[in-house]
């Protein structure tokens, strides 16, 4: 119980508490070593209330607005800025807090940590996603709006106490292009609660009638490529028509993404299930026989680990995904690497595995026994307490 006495605000923009896996296990892990925890974040599907306590940690939910373009994410980013500012002093009035735990995109909560550091208030950055990076996997461009992320970027780091990054290449960056130094970053990779991400007899009915099912959870938006995922399954389907695909996820591009399935005469093998809770979750991913990753080898996902990787793995799930540097490091044999944005080379090697049960099987345990030796938060919330240690030294 080393942070007893303490109190550290957690400051989401893109997700709700405790949807946001990553951060809901920092938040619990920071709890049960004595911390007091609140948290800022928005209102989403399933996720309404304005206040509400889950284990003994106080969630504070706004509404927003989630932006698609220029001005869309300025609409975004404003009403998040305006209202991560008024329940910071709401809740710091209520009980002060000794830090505030920003976690990205985008890169504005520093704006909110200068008005609390003549408080005395640390400011440590959770490092979630590359923005500059991130810009140009949804714009084809740089340009001024680029200059403002790297902007965003410099001023984040430069406002950080402490940086915590996901993985050794976003270390890297905040280094280099943050200027900090390496012994304020601390690497915590997203790895899974293996108590959370339960092994559970497969739910057969999920499949449709056919013999192998497909599984995929994430965000659904512009980098994730399920665009070339549909063309992947359109590449199957001329082949065989024993496969059926369940998608679990929300985002931007859900409507989009359902749309284009239906054009191209796909939606009877498809089954878009949303943001869903744990059990929905559990209940694809284990009926699933391959997992996939079809996230496009922009310079933001050749550099981050994805969550989804990892928890595929825990939940003993052969991996199809293009060939990226950290999601190889996550995944490594537990994964087939497809020819980067190539959705042929991607469906063969989906079949491929739906071909060999064994291989399927030694995948599976492969990366099972990597996420349960090496990569579960199990192993991975050691380091956040050490990087809090220095935090409150």
């Amino acid at each position: 119980m080393e942070f007893v006495g303490k109190h550290i605000l957690v400051v989401i923009e893109n997700l709700p508490a405790p949807f946001d896996r990553r951060v809901w296990q920092e938040a619990t892990t920071l709890k049960d070593h004595g911390a007091k925890v609140s948290i800022i974040c928005p209102k989403m599907k399933g996720y309404e209330k304005t206040y509400e306590v889950i284990e003994d940690i106080e969630i504070y939910r706004h509404p927003l607005k989630e932006g698609k373009g220029a001005l869309g994410y300025l609409v975004e980013y404003s009403q998040a800025i305006f209202w991560e500012f008024v329940l910071s002093w709401k809740i710091f009035f209520k009980k002060k807090f000794h830090v505030i735990h920003g976690c990205n995109p985008p890169d504005l909560i520093f704006l909110t940590a200068l008005f609390f550091k003549p408080f005395g208030v640390k400011y440590v950055f959770d490092h979630h996603d590359i923005n500059p990076e991130l810009y140009i996997s949804k714009f084809e461009k740089k340009g001024f709006f680029y200059n403002l992320m790297i902007l965003f970027e410099k001023l984040t780091f430069k406002t950080a106490n402490y940086s915590i990054a996901t993985n050794e290449s976003y270390k890297k960056i905040a280094i280099e292009r943050g200027g900090m130094r390496p012994d304020k970053v601390q690497v915590v990779r997203s790895g899974p609660k293996l108590e959370r991400l339960k092994l559970i007899d497969p739910v057969n009915k999920l499949k449709k009638g056919k013999k192998y099912l497909i599984g995929y959870i994430g965000v659904i938006g512009e980098q994730e490529g399920l665009d070339l995922l549909l063309e992947s399954a359109k590449h199957i389907l001329t082949k065989r028509d024993d496969v059926h695909f369940g998608i679990v996820g929300g985002g931007t591009h859900l409507e989009e993404i359902k749309e284009l399935c239906n054009q191209m005469n796909l939606s009877d093998h498809f089954d878009f299930y949303g943001r869903v809770d744990d059990k929905t979750m559990l209940q694809v991913l284990n009926t699933a026989d391959v997992c996939v990753n079809p996230d496009k080898p922009t310079a933001m996902n050749d550099l981050s680990t994805m969550n989804k990787i990892m928890e595929y793995m825990a939940l003993k799930k052969p991996i199809v995904q293009y060939t990226l540097k950290e999601g190889k490091f996550s995944a490594k044999e537990a994964s087939l690497y497809a020819k980067n944005t190539d959705p042929i080379d991607f469906a063969e090697k989906i079949i491929e595995l739906l071909d060999n049960q064994e291989q399927r099987e030694k995948m599976g345990t492969y990366g099972y026994n990597r996420v349960l030796n090496e990569l579960s938060w199990e192993h991975e919330n050691k380091n956040l307490i050490n990087i809090y240690k220095k935090v409150f030294s």
